[in-house]
């Protein structure tokens, strides 16, 4: 097995395609290895310099502390990976861990189906997923998780992509911002 990386527009966060199913239900962000009873998960959150982890469909993104050096983590991810599928596993995560609301209004489901089909595909090629937590008096309050958590390029991003996206299609969104 070949884990290949990508690099992401986020200098701390560097994306592993492992060339298999990384999660069969969902996209989720783990920086708490308490938090998991997941063996890969916790193993990855154990290396020295390691701040978080993203699992989308085929890819896990890590997230690096500033002062570590991603020559000092990245064969160690890889080893990790390659033993975790090389034991015969078929995916890091079989169910959605992620919570989901069926009480919403309209407009939060239009906002949803929006992220959904013109944002996240977009962020998910750089590592990164956007989740949408609230919908209030004209803002949209997102969370961004994975390479987008924490990148330079982020606030761009929610500016000039989602917030203008949103406010097109939505003329009920007035502004959106990260939490």
């Amino acid at each position: 097995m070949f884990v290949q990386t990508e690099i992401t527009p986020n200098p701390n966060s560097l994306k592993f395609l492992p060339g298999k199913v990384v999660s069969s239900d969902g996209s989720f962000e783990i920086t708490n290895k308490e938090e998991i009873d997941n063996e890969l998960v916790r193993n990855l959150l154990s290396i020295n310099g390691v701040e978080g982890i993203f699992l989308g469909k085929d890819f896990i993104s890590i997230n690096k502390y500033d002062d570590f050096t991603w020559d000092e983590i990245k064969h160690i991810v890889i080893s990790l990976i390659n033993d975790f599928y090389s034991d015969g596993k078929e995916c890091v995560i079989e169910k959605n861990l992620n919570e989901i609301n069926d009480d919403l209004k309209d407009i939060e489901k239009k906002i949803i189906k929006l992220l959904d089909e013109k944002i996240r595909p977009a962020v998910a090629k750089d590592g990164g997923d956007i989740k949408f937590k609230e919908f209030k008096n004209g803002i949209v309050k997102v969370q961004l998780q994975g390479s987008c958590s924490g990148c330079p390029s982020s606030t761009m991003t929610l500016k000039q992509g989602v917030q203008n996206l949103l406010c097109h299609y939505l003329p009920e969104v007035k502004k959106v911002e990260a939490i």
